[in-house]
């Protein structure tokens, strides 16, 4: 029997209470999660609070805590899905791994980005690597491994001088690498707001936002990126399974102030 629940989260959950408050959907098998910001998903070097050690509270009288079949920044938001035993982790990896080539997967993840695109889609197929001056950070280089984002401009944004500074876009994933979209959309020119890795030498962009977006990009303090979309698999009944997530308020905030260009 399977769950839907959609309570809201301002705090990053450490709690297996708190954590319970952000399952949108719980099964035999797997469960889906809506990430809040701020949340690493892995266990660092350092330790500190993160989405694996909740688990640990959280087996659903399993022997043993879910194991999450994918990851997102710790600063981006959204939905991740997680596998009660191996047979369900073989089935959402290679899922993951094939990223709806020959499957039913889909990643969707809504993007504010500096700039508007001069085309309403595209596709950036650029391979991703290690930076080779900055290890933390990834880069478009040759001989990196494949990487492909598709993109759609969902709404567009004027400055207060009514001129266009922003854009949203729809982004979805054809592979899965680190830090992909923010590499991506920063190589063609439209980085992330609030991406001081990928966009730090667009902060002036801000002077030409109003004051109120100017606010609400100071306290976004993070990229502006959600996972929105999930679509998958079922691992046994084969069922064709989709979860959505609204934008959370901090972006939704920012998307309300940047469309009155206040």
């Amino acid at each position: 029997m399977s769950e839907s629940h959609n309570k809201p989260f301002d705090v990053p959950g450490l709690t297996a209470e708190e954590i319970q408050a952000r399952v949108l959907h719980r099964d035999g098998l797997m469960l889906v999660i809506d990430k809040p910001a701020g949340l690493p998903v892995h266990r660092g070097p350092k330790g500190g609070a993160n989405l694996e050690a909740s688990f640990d509270g959280l087996r659903f009288g399993l022997p043993r805590p879910p194991v999450l079949a994918h990851r997102l920044d710790k600063d981006t938001t959204g939905l991740l899905v997680a596998a009660k035993n191996d047979r369900a982790h073989q089935s959402l990896s290679a899922q993951f791994a094939d990223h709806g080539r020959t499957g039913a997967m889909r990643r969707g993840y809504m993007a504010f980005v500096w700039g508007v695109p001069n085309r309403q889609r595209g596709t950036i197929d650029a391979p991703i690597d290690r930076h080779p001056h900055a290890r933390e950070k990834m880069a478009v280089r040759e001989g990196g491994r494949e990487a492909i984002t598709h993109w759609e401009i969902e709404e567009s944004f004027q400055g207060r001088d009514g001129k266009p500074v922003a854009a949203l876009l729809a982004c979805q994933l054809e592979t899965g690498r680190t830090h992909q979209i923010r590499v991506h959309l920063a190589h063609i020119g439209h980085p992330l707001m609030g991406d001081a890795v990928y966009g730090p030498h667009f902060k002036t962009k801000a002077s030409h936002l109003g004051p109120r977006s100017q606010t609400a990009l100071a306290a976004l303090d993070r990229q502006a990126l959600h996972a929105y979309l999930l679509a998958l698999e079922h691992p046994t009944s084969g069922a064709i399974l989709e979860w959505n997530s609204d934008l959370p308020e901090d972006l939704a905030r920012l998307r309300d102030c940047l469309r009155a260009a206040l």
